[in-house]
Parts: structure tokens; C-alpha cells; sequence
């Protein structure tokens, strides 16, 4: 299955689904045309956005490319804590001069409606993130021609991956931008995520399917190491979050370098989930209060994050980024896949002529 998988792509880069208008079907066209497999993200669109997405993206390459899901989420958040939190962002709505958003907006992401889409109209990858589909929707989608990949955090979450039958699981490090894609949301775990390698090679060890390594990946020789690790390819987000061809606002590109921004934390101050972004004044004021309640939190500071990006504040927005964010270079998507790939050939190289060395 590992050859099903990579034979779709003859570099093993996959370009990260990057929801909240990121992904764009230029970004995943650019990388799969270079050899890379590209990804849509459909995560707060509707499922007739999502499928004309998909007729775009089609329309720019033969390629094959992924789509990327959220699963539902179960209904545990306190109402209490969540009006608690809008209270303490009443300040910011002000200062941005909008509303706050409907905390009840919808827990399940238009789900169902989006898999009858991916089963209408195939594509070669789905992945999901948040937990684990069914089996039921697994087989189906494998029925339809699509290969599918589940987000892990743990090992006991990539054993509940290959348990429900999906064709192989993404190992997603500490070190990754955006959301962690944990199965269960449990406040107590907070900070006790593990560091991709360290992962990577737990998972390796005990499941029987591919493992595709994501977290904090921005040069050539890191793809190398995960590779030697065990992992049959690597997912990168925050790298190809520079390039002209990602519908990140310039803002949110050019803070990836800026010194004013320094690190990296994870927060549930935008959306009540874990999330690494670049600390800017938000998240330092409110992270430390924002509730365990996603979606309600994500879709309370929706208005909060657009206003800030159309008043050009950073220090509002949401800027998601891994640990690697100074490393982001703005190339061109499909000329960072070439530079990637000649990268890791070098590394690849000096690793195997390092061992050959060693055993000499």
C-alpha cells in the first residue's frame, strides 16, 4: 500500500491542507504539477464550495491531488465557559467594530454532505483530521478509487487509524502549525504533545501501514530524516504557506519572517482547540482563558480574525505557523518542490554514504 500511495506522487512532498482559504487550488495545482501531491482543504467551506474547488483544481492540472476533511465533533463544551469567553472578548469586538460570531453554528462542518460529494466525484487522496471515519466511509471511499489518510497524534491513535482501515496514517508532531489533529479534545493532554521524530518511529514500530510525517518540516534535509525515520513521505504546511500561490494574506506571509514575531505556542484562544500560531497580543491576552470548546470558540472570533486581517493588524489574526516558520522561503510552490526534492537528495546521499562509511 505504501507504493499505492507514493506511485501517486513521484516526490514524497505532500503540501498540507491548510483551512480558512489557504489551500487554494492554485497552491495544490503548483504542487502537484511539480511532483508533489497537492491538497484542498475543505474545513469551513460547504460542500458546494468544496466541489468547485475541486472543478477548479481540475481545470489547472491532471495531477493527482488530496482533499481534506474535518471530522464532526461531539457536543462536550460548557455553554457557561463559552459566554464567559465572549464576555471577555466583548473588548475586541469593539475595538474591531463588529459583531461576534454565533457560537452555534454547527458542530459537523457540512461532513456528510461533503463525503456524498467525494463519492460522486473521486479524488485520488481524502484525508481527515479530528478523529477517525467510520469504516463504513472508509470502504466506501476505497470503493470509489480514493485512497484515504487519518490524521495521528499518539500511537494509540494511529493504531485506532489502521484499525478502522485506512490506508495509511499522517504522524503529526508537536511541532505543527494549525490544529492539532488529536481524536479526543482533552484539556489535560495540553503541552504533552511529542516531537515528530520521536513519533514517527513509535508509530513505524507498531502499525503495518504507510506513515506519512508532518510537523514543523521546512528544508530538504528534514524530509530526509523522517524518510529515514520510516516515514514513507512528508507533509509540509507552513512552507508552502509563503509562496504567491497560498491564499494566506500577505500579512499572515510576511509575519512568518518578521522579528517582531519570535515563537510559536499553542493556544486555544481562536478557536477552543490546540493550534500553533505565531504569539502576537490575542493570544497572549486571551489563550490563557479561552475555553475547551471547538467549534464554538472558532466560530466566536470568526468576525474578531476578519477584522483584524482587513484592518491590517496582526496582532489580531490567527497566524498559524509551525516551529520551522523562520526557515519559510517565498518561492514559488513548484519551484520550493525542486528545491525540496534537490535538497533531499543531497541529505539522502550524505546519509547513505555516511552509513556505507560506518559499516566500512
Amino acid at each position: 500500500m505504501s507504493s499505492a500511495l507514493t506511485d501517486l506522487f513521484p516526490i514524497p512532498i505532500v503540501q498540507a491542507p491548510m483551512a480558512g482559504g489557504i489551500s487554494v487550488p492554485q497552491l495544490a495545482a503548483a504542487v502537484s504539477e511539480a511532483g508533489g501531491l497537492g491538497f484542498l482543504a475543505a474545513g469551513y467551506k460547504t460542500a458546494d464550495g468544496m466541489y468547485q474547488e475541486i472543478k477548479q483544481l481540475r481545470g489547472l492540472t491532471g495531477r493527482p491531488f488530496g482533499v481534506n476533511l474535518f471530522m464532526p465533533q461531539p457536543d462536550f463544551a460548557e455553554s457557561g465557559a463559552v459566554e464567559v469567553y465572549a464576555h471577555q472578548l466583548a473588548g475586541e469586538a469593539a475595538w474591531y467594530d463588529t459583531e461576534l460570531g454565533d457560537p452555534d453554528s454547527g458542530r459537523d462542518d457540512g461532513y456528510e454532505a461533503k463525503l456524498a460529494v467525494l463519492l460522486d466525484n473521486p479524488v485520488a487522496v481524502a484525508s481527515f483530521h479530528f478523529g477517525v471515519p467510520t469504516r463504513e466511509v472508509l470502504d466506501s471511499l476505497r470503493r470509489a478509487g480514493t485512497l484515504t489518510l487519518v490524521t495521528a497524534t499518539t500511537v494509540e491513535e494511529a493504531l485506532a487509524v489502521e484499525r478502522a482501515g485506512a490506508d495509511a496514517v499522517i504522524a503529526q508532531g508537536v511541532e505543527a502549525g494549525g490544529h492539532q489533529g488529536t481524536h479526543r479534545d482533552v484539556p489535560e493532554n495540553d503541552g504533552s504533545g511529542i516531537g515528530l521524530l520521536s513519533l514517527v518511529a513509535q508509530v513505524r514500530e507498531a502499525v503495518a501501514i504507510p506513515v506519512v510525517a508532518a510537523g514543523g518540516l521546512m528544508r530538504g534535509s528534514q524530509i530526509a530524516a523522517v524518510l529515514a525515520a520510516g516515514a514513507s513521505a512528508a507533509q509540509l504546511g507552513t512552507a508552502f504557506l509563503a509562496a504567491p500561490e497560498s491564499g494566506a494574506p500577505g500579512l499572515h506571509k510576511r509575519a512568518l519572517t518578521d522579528p517582531l514575531f519570535t515563537r510559536t505556542a499553542l493556544t486555544r484562544a481562536f478557536s477552543g482547540r490546540p493550534a500553533r500560531g505565531l504569539v502576537n497580543r490575542f493570544m497572549r491576552e486571551h489563550g490563557p482563558y479561552a475555553p475547551a470548546a471547538y467549534p464554538e470558540v472558532h466560530h466566536l472570533t470568526s468576525p474578531l480574525r476578519k477584522a483584524a486581517a482587513k484592518a491590517g493588524d496582526a496582532q489580531g489574526m490567527a497566524l498559524w505557523a509551525g516551529q520551522g516558520h523562520r526557515m519559510a522561503r517565498g518561492l514559488a510552490a513548484g519551484q520550493l518542490v525542486e528545491v525540496l526534492a534537490e535538497e533531499l537528495a543531497v541529505a539522502s546521499t550524505a546519509l547513505s554514504t555516511k552509513g556505507e562509511g560506518e559499516r566500512g
